[in-house]
């Protein structure tokens, strides 16, 4: 039986205004301070995460799959080069349905105070040019259809809205295939 092809490993990226580290739980401290605005879980959903609570998750994504490893799973923080301050985060579930064929499911989450300066666009844009390049040939994204931000972020990564609805989100793709159910976002 020939094992399984590993999954890529996040590695880090620089942006002109943004450097994305791969995910790390020493990440928890910083990140309970960045995603714990209440405002910030209107389009994300849940609330926010206890120290406690993000660590333990972060121990599970920084695994880099799932566990039965169906999944793989990349994870970065997104950094302000000027202050290196943390404003959020991109993440990508990848798939494969065949061999030959790697797709990815697309999140981005930007802290409320960070909101609106394009930081979630260019994290996004810098994600999806390195998943491009390690053979991924589908992306697709979950987004409510009120969150404007999101929706234009979408746009920017050549992704089209389809009919396809998924607990209350509608399902953005780049490629023309049969739409089907959402993989997650590597946030177990």
């Amino acid at each position: 039986m020939t094992p399984p092809t590993p999954w890529p490993s996040a590695l880090p990226l620089t942006t002109p205004r943004l450097h994305l580290e791969p995910l790390r739980v020493e990440h928890a401290p910083e990140a309970v301070e960045t995603f714990g605005d209440t405002r910030l879980h209107t389009w994300i959903g849940g609330a926010p995460r206890t120290l406690t609570e993000l660590e333990a998750r972060y121990g599970r994504q920084v695994e880099g799959r799932s566990p039965d490893g169906t999944q793989g799973w990349l994870n970065w923080m997104s950094r302000r080069t000027s202050d290196g301050r943390l404003i959020g985060t991109v993440q990508a579930t990848l798939e494969r349905p065949t061999d030959d064929h790697l797709e990815a499911s697309l999140a981005w989450v930007v802290g409320v105070e960070h909101q609106g300066r394009g930081y979630g666009r260019e994290g996004a844009l810098a994600m999806a040019g390195w998943l491009r390049e390690q053979g991924v040939d589908k992306l697709t994204a979950y987004i409510h259809p009120g969150h404007e931000a999101s929706i234009g972020i979408a746009r920017a990564l050549g992704l089209s809205a389809t009919s396809v609805l998924v607990d209350g989100e509608v399902r953005w793709t780049d490629a023309n295939t049969q739409p089907g159910t959402p993989s997650g976002t590597g946030v177990a």
